[in-house]
């Protein structure tokens, strides 16, 4: 094996070398054909990043499944929808992480396609099945071809419509823009990359897991987010490797017991979704040992990554662009006219290239809207690109806001909040803040005759939608501002907020 005895997986109960992790991943592969997944099938998984979650994917690619991941924040409609549309055969979950019985959250949906569920850590509920049974049910069935023109998975992702759409890509582009995204930032064999981007996401799925398998890296899971955890993490276990958004580095920076932890052996970081300040770049170099900090930009739609900058470039361009454009792959910026524009030109980032979606699942109505006769795939952001080809990403055509990391879409927000009983007409705007970026405010106009507070609204939202996705604010209102042909003008919103901000 190609990198044999190295340790391919570390946590607090595990040490799996590369050898190891290839055993469990064909176990696992023949359990899920034993379990009656056949080639095409979609299994999900919505769980945090353990140790299993690794060796489950690798056995869905094996098995010739398709991988449908679950944000570990949903709630039981949401997931329910995407088990459904998807027509999930196999679902692997957790119990009690974060307090969530996601078995239970699933009570009174009707998913008629599911055959098992099987609980990968934590209480068994009646109907499931537990992980290390399911693994002892696999036999020796042969492995299928897979050819890397087949789906490797499917992610979900909202828009302006809200309604999720499940973006379809193959091994091929998975592997070929990882093994590109790796090499531009230095990831090696032996490197030891703490992974906190969430498994779910293309960040911790795709630059965690399949980068660090094409390369040689040591994978070291972290399921939550916790600056003391990541600090004695990175000490332990001498990581090199730890990307991020901007928070996460902030918040390493700034911790008060940052000097009481070797951090020596981080070397490389790749950030972005959020503004990323000059100052923080720069004490990254100084204060820590960071020698490659890159930005990049990309969307589910293109696999994951557009642009990156390159090792050597200015802190400057570093913070105020995305990069270029990955090796193979092409990227403009156009008008309302679909034409090319100069260099400078605010206008529409569209890309083409090896890796962009084969479309949406079961959706040639959203795919024609996404991806032009000539296959260009119309991303939705605005920006300008310089001389270099460097792009700064300036504005999104698309109506979404990035809290900590994670999109939110305000079509998405509304469309649940306006199911609540009380509640008449809502709009969601983004508005900027310190420590997550940016957060979403609601403005509600309750039905007639109805009374509902802010905190109660807030608090409903909370049971019905992951929790980014909850407004942080809820203000009543008679009426929201329309234009003539009654759209919301939310810069009106916008500009209400800053005014109340300010006073």
């Amino acid at each position: 094996m190609k990198f044999g005895n190295l340790e391919a997986v570390v946590a607090p109960d595990v040490r799996w070398t590369f050898t190891e992790l290839a055993e469990r991943a064909e176990r696992a592969a023949r359990a899920f054909i034993a379990a009656g997944v056949e080639p095409g099938d979609r299994v999900a998984i919505w769980a945090p990043n353990i140790p299993e979650w690794i060796e489950a994917v690798l056995g869905i690619h094996l098995a010739g499944g398709v991988l449908v991941p679950l944000n570990t924040r949903f709630k039981g409609p949401e997931a329910a929808q995407i088990l459904d549309r998807s027509r999930a055969k196999v679902l692997l979950c957790v119990n009690g992480f974060l307090g969530n019985d996601y078995v239970e959250m699933l009570d009174g949906f009707d998913l008629t396609h599911l055959v098992h569920t099987v609980v990968l850590r934590g209480e068994q509920p009646n109907g499931t099945i537990g992980w290390a049974e399911f693994l002892n049910a696999s036999t020796d069935a042969v492995l299928p071809d897979v050819d890397e023109s087949d789906l490797s998975d499917i992610l979900f992702t909202s828009g302006t419509t809200g309604r999720p759409k499940g973006v379809l890509a193959t091994h091929h582009q998975t592997v070929r823009v990882f093994t590109d995204w790796s090499d531009i930032i230095g990831l090696r064999r032996g490197d030891r990359y703490l992974i906190v981007n969430p498994f779910f996401h293309t960040f911790g799925y795709k630059a965690g897991i399949i980068a660090s398998v094409i390369q040689g890296s040591t994978m070291v899971p972290e399921p939550v987010f916790d600056v003391p955890t990541v600090l004695r993490r990175v000490s332990e276990e001498s990581i090199s490797m730890l990307p991020g958004p901007p928070t996460l580095y902030l918040s390493i920076l700034n911790h008060p017991d940052r000097e009481n932890y070797d951090l020596s052996s981080l070397r490389l970081a790749v950030t972005g979704a959020a503004a990323v300040p000059v100052e923080m770049i720069n004490r990254m170099r100084t204060e820590l040992t960071f020698e490659t900090i890159l930005t990049a930009y990309g969307l589910t739609e293109s696999t994951g990554t557009v642009s990156m900058c390159r090792p050597g470039d200015d802190p400057e361009i570093i913070s105020s662009t995305s990069g270029r454009a990955i090796p193979d792959v092409e990227v403009r910026i156009v008008g309302g006219d679909n034409q090319e524009l100069s260099c400078g030109e605010q206008g529409e980032i569209v890309v083409r290239g090896y890796n962009v979606t084969q479309g949406y699942f079961e959706d040639p109505h959203a795919t024609k809207e996404a991806i032009d006769s000539d296959g260009w795939l119309h991303t939705g952001d605005i920006g300008v690109m310089d001389a270099e080809g460097n792009i700064d990403i300036t504005d999104r055509l698309k109506d979404m806001f990035i809290v900590g990391g994670f999109n939110a879409y305000p079509a998405e927000i509304e469309n649940s909040l306006v199911s609540h009983p009380a509640i008449a007409h809502v709009a969601v705007v983004g508005v900027p803040d310190e420590r997550m970026g940016e957060v979403g405010h609601a403005f509600v106009v309750l039905r007639p005759g109805e009374t509902v507070g802010a905190d109660e609204v807030v608090a409903w939202c909370r049971d019905q939608m992951a929790n980014y996705k909850v407004p942080r604010a809820v203000h009543m209102v008679d009426a929201l501002p329309l234009n003539a042909s009654g759209k919301v003008l939310k810069y009106e919103l916008r500009r209400l907020i800053d005014e109340w901000e300010n006073r």
